[in-house]
This record gives structure tokens, sequence and C-alpha cells, in this order.
């Protein structure tokens, strides 16, 4: 029997990964966030869980270290997807990517007059493509965390970062201006994986689609 190795980042995605699996007949014997492993069993002899970092999740399934991943569109995007099957939209940790200035600048008029833009970022890739896009020159800043911080202290006029409720946005004064993206979470998917396993990793992906067909 070959192992179906699955690659999930704690947290939201986690979380609502849950029950997908579930309908697929896999339930995960240990609590990611109680225990030290780093490598799940599940209920299935040849079914397990990887977890690694959110943005890793594509680079597993890439070169082969998880069969199958699920991972955030804006994670997809800003690593390029090579060599990745994306059968399914899980339409899981929804939330949007957005631009966020402090509630004092005036973004409309920075953007209009062609005036060089200073963005913090994470998603430096997605980034500079949508500012392209606007015809908007920017310098672009890699920030890993912490985002808001950058307008405050005077670092940079704007962040693009994923938004989900915009609370944190709202504590540190700063305004979400402009919507780049809706984001949800992906199936992503080993090509040479897919032909060699091609049996249990079909399975897994139907009862997935079948899941996210029924309203919950």
């Amino acid at each position: 029997m070959s192992m179906i190795t699955l690659a999930l980042s704690k947290g939201r995605i986690f979380d609502e990964t849950l029950p997908l699996l579930k309908a697929a007949g896999i339930e995960v014997l240990d609590d990611p966030e109680k225990s030290r492993k780093l490598i799940l069993d599940t209920n299935l002899p040849e079914v397990r869980l990887l977890v690694v970092r959110a943005t890793d999740v594509p680079t597993y399934v890439q070169y082969g270290g998880a069969d199958l991943g699920i991972t955030g569109k804006d994670t997809l995007l800003e690593h390029g997807g090579q060599g990745l099957y994306q059968p399914l939209d899980l339409q899981i940790a929804k939330c949007r990517m957005s631009v966020a200035v402090r509630a004092d600048f005036d973004y409309a008029s920075a953007v209009k007059q062609g005036s060089r833009l200073t963005v913090a970022t994470k998603f430096v890739a997605i980034a500079r493509e949508f500012f392209a896009s606007k015809g908007v020159h920017v310098d672009l800043i890699k920030l890993y965390g912490s985002m808001e911080l950058a307008p405050l202290v005077g670092m940079a006029d704007a962040i693009v970062d994923v938004v989900s409720t915009g609370g944190t946005l709202k504590a540190n004064h700063l305004v979400e201006v402009e919507q780049i993206m809706e984001i949800s979470s992906r199936l992503v998917v080993n090509q040479a994986a897919l032909k060699l396993k091609r049996e249990p990793i079909r399975k897994i992906i139907d009862a997935f689609a079948s899941a996210i067909a029924v309203p919950a």
C-alpha cells in the first residue's frame, strides 16, 4: 500500500480542513496545537499529515515531500505554483488581499498623480503586479509580519496584506482603500504522485469535491 502524505499549516486552514478529511474517511489522531510532532498519524495507516509553515506547503508538494497540500491562493500566487496540479478551490479560510493606508493618508490622489508609493508587504509578487496594472510606481519593502507598523512609523505609505475581519487594521488606525482579490484555500497535488498513486489520490479529491458541494 503506498503512503499518501498531505501537507497542511496549523491554525485556520488546519481546523477548516478537518471536516473535509472526515468526509474522505480520514481522522487525525494528534492535535497539532498540543503535539510537537510534525508528522501526524491518521486512522488510516496509509495516510499521514505533515504540519509545515503555510508558505512552505507548495514547496513540499512541488518537490515531492508531500503528495497533496492545502494552501491559500495568496501563498500559491506568491510561490508561482509551478509543477502543481490545482484541482479544487476548497472554499475554506476565506479572506481578502487588500491595500491599506493610515487613515489620514490621501491614497486616491497619491495613486492619481502617478507619484511613487512605498509599499510594505509579505506578498511582493502580488503587490508588484497589482500596482503595475494600475500604472503606479512602487518601491516595495518585504516584511514577514506586523505589516501594520510600517505606515505608523513612516516607513511605508501603504501595505498589502491579507484581511479577514479588518479588526487589526482598525486597532492600528489603518483603513482598507482597495481590494486586490478574494482568497480561499486550494488543494494542490504533486503531478508525479498523481500518476503513481492515481487511485488513492483521486479518491481524496472526489471526497473533498463532494463535501464542498454539500452546503454546511
